[in-house]
């Protein structure tokens, strides 16, 4: 029998950020930047390999590639499961109104997918629209 495989979801979607895409990496990417608009102390750098964390370690993972001002490929964890990694790949696109954020996270489990999706669009991208809005 083995162990029961999870199953997994993927979730794409674009945000329209009002500020530069220069701007919006480094606001993904610098601690400093990350601990204004989530509020939080994150632990971040742009070392592939490099482990990150955000929101007191509510998202954990390892950054793999990045193109500065332009997309962040990063590993997510869940749980013990390591055998089919979910990857979440932000393109940045500059657009009339500031950056177009192309979001894609690929292979979220099944029970964590509704959460993450929420998180995605509401403390996250939500949150960073809002704190380039005011």
């Amino acid at each position: 029998m083995g162990k029961q495989k999870m199953t997994m979801k993927d979730f794409k979607k674009h945000f329209i950020i009002p500020a530069e895409p220069e701007e919006v990496y480094a606001a993904l990417t610098n601690p400093a930047t990350l601990r204004l608009w989530t509020g939080e102390v994150a632990e971040m750098s742009t070392e592939p390999g490099s482990e990150f964390s955000l929101w007191e370690e509510s998202i954990v993972g390892k950054n793999l590639e990045f193109e500065p001002g332009r997309k962040i490929v990063q590993q997510w964890y869940f749980g013990e499961d390591e055998e089919t990694p979910s990857i979440v790949t932000i393109i940045l696109h500059p657009s009339k109104k500031g950056t177009d954020a192309e979001l894609k996270h690929t292979n979220i489990p099944d029970e964590a997918f509704e959460d993450i999706t929420t998180g995605w669009q509401e403390a996250y991208f939500g949150a960073l629209i809002d704190f380039y809005t005011e």
